[in-house]
């Protein structure tokens, strides 16, 4: 980093900059100064350094190449190929300028042209393995992971060591279905760098990803040897042993990974669920209440309480943490069920309506997020918008429990009437659910018999 933080070049081109000096700069050093702020992703700033540039050096092809390279981050296309144009008779032989012009129709949508460019730079034999590695892109970008493989294996030819080129073969290989082939690469590539930390990650992720748990935990292990900082890889060897049903395997390693862990919320709550899994709910519950410690907001963790006290008996306690852990994710349908369930379950049928409401407004198709909604209407005695609730629902599901809610509504709302013709309907649609209705709803019990005996006049 010593370069961003102690280039005498940048310094003096900032002070000239900030004190409306001029200085004089050869056209590398203001190549550098480009480079530094290109590199930094700073365009304003390389922009300003290649109008100083051009203003000392007007006929300066690398300073202008650099300049088209600005212009393509700016996705300025039109400037960029009037200055393609410009540049294109001198400099087919420049390999930055060939970058740029291939990259140019890549940002276009046309990595074949893309291509083209990059093999006619491969000619110059400068910064193959980024040529290589921009054309397997292209490749991936046309959807041909064959060719895309060749060129990612060639780049890592001119650069062992590539991490980018290594990750992306090992994505070919899988995008081809040729396992056998990805991890003989990968064994062949590790026999020659056993240290490598990407490839023994790639090993892991192979295996695991075939649920070969075993293997991808040999993976790991050799990973962690070699780093045993690498947080993220004691997360992958867990979740193995949890694959293999090895929770108190998981648990040691979750620990382990905690000692290197800043934030550690979701580390006692994957601790949590293995000791869940372990049927020690108190292990549990003080793992989830760890997780909460180290982050209050962590709805996950309170569900989960939510669920283990539930299990526990401590139905007060699950209905708490399914409230907090609601109101932070409040567009999460499960846990406004659950905790429609739980009000209800506790009696408190008027807080459950704001649930169920959601419920219906996210999911209308569902028949019984309609049916739990009206039926709580009715228990707290709001006919009225129950009637508006089912008339809703009908639209959407025309079905006989329906109308039987309807005719309960009408009946208490005193409009026999209507309470008769929702009857009928129901009774002609599923006459079966009549007995079952009539316990629920005991004022449409003497109706039932009505329809029926009106019925039989009828046929008489």
């Amino acid at each position: 980093m010593e370069e961003y933080f102690g280039n005498e070049l940048v310094k003096k081109f900032e002070e000239m900059m900030e004190n409306n000096d001029e200085f004089y700069f050869d056209t590398e050093e203001l190549e550098d100064i480009i480079v530094y702020y290109l590199e930094l992703g700073d365009f304003n700033y390389a922009d300003m350094a290649v109008n100083y540039g051009l203003k000392l050096h007007p006929n300066s092809l690398d300073i202008k190449i650099k300049r088209l390279e600005i212009l393509l981050e700016w996705e300025e296309y039109n400037t960029a190929k009037e200055l393609i144009d410009e540049l294109k008779g001198a400099s087919m032989e420049n390999t930055d300028f060939l970058v740029c012009y291939a990259k140019y129709y890549s940002n276009l949508g046309n990595p074949r042209k893309s291509i083209e460019i990059c093999k006619k730079a491969l000619t110059l034999e400068e910064e193959e393995n980024f040529l290589h590695n921009f054309i397997a892109d292209e490749y991936v970008n046309l959807g041909d992971p064959f060719n895309a493989l060749k060129h990612y294996r060639k780049a890592l030819k001119e650069d062992p060591t590539d991490e980018y080129s290594l990750e992306n073969a090992m994505v070919c290989f899988s995008d081809l279905n040729k396992s056998e082939e990805a991890i003989a690469f990968l064994n062949e590539y590790l026999d020659e760098f056993p240290y490598s930390e990407t490839a023994w990650f790639e090993y892991g992720q192979f295996y695991f990803n075939r649920k070969n748990y075993d293997e991808a935990i040999r993976g790991y292990d050799y990973l962690l040897a070699i780093n045993s900082n690498s947080v993220g890889v004691y997360a992958n060897k867990a979740a193995c042993y949890e694959a293999l049903g090895q929770y108190q395997k998981a648990i040691e390693t979750y620990e382990e990974m905690l000692e290197l862990e800043y934030t550690k919320a979701f580390t006692f709550y994957k601790i949590g669920l293995c000791n869940k899994a372990l049927k020690q709910p108190i292990l549990a519950l003080n793992a989830f209440q760890k997780s909460l410690r180290e982050d209050p907001q962590f709805y996950l963790a309170m569900m989960e309480q939510s669920y283990l006290y539930e299990e526990m008996g401590g139905m007060s306690e699950a209905l708490h943490f399914a409230k907090e852990a609601t109101q932070l994710n409040e567009n999460n349908l499960d846990y406004q069920k659950r905790l429609a369930f739980l009000f209800i379950d506790s009696g408190k049928f008027e807080e459950s309506l704001s649930c169920l409401k959601k419920l219906v407004d996210a999911e209308p198709s569902r028949f019984y997020n309609w049916y739990a909604y009206s039926e709580v209407l009715m228990l707290v005695g709001e006919y009225e918008d129950a009637v508006t609730v089912l008339n809703r629902a009908i639209k959407k599901h025309y079905r006989a429990e329906l109308f039987y809610q309807l005719s309960n509504c009408f009946y208490n709302l005193k409009d026999q009437d209507k309470g008769m013709e929702s009857l009928q309907k129901a009774l002609e649609l599923d006459p079966s659910l009549a007995k079952d209705m009539q316990k629920k709803y005991p004022f449409i019990k003497d109706e039932v018999k009505k329809v029926k005996a009106s019925k039989v006049k009828k046929k008489n």
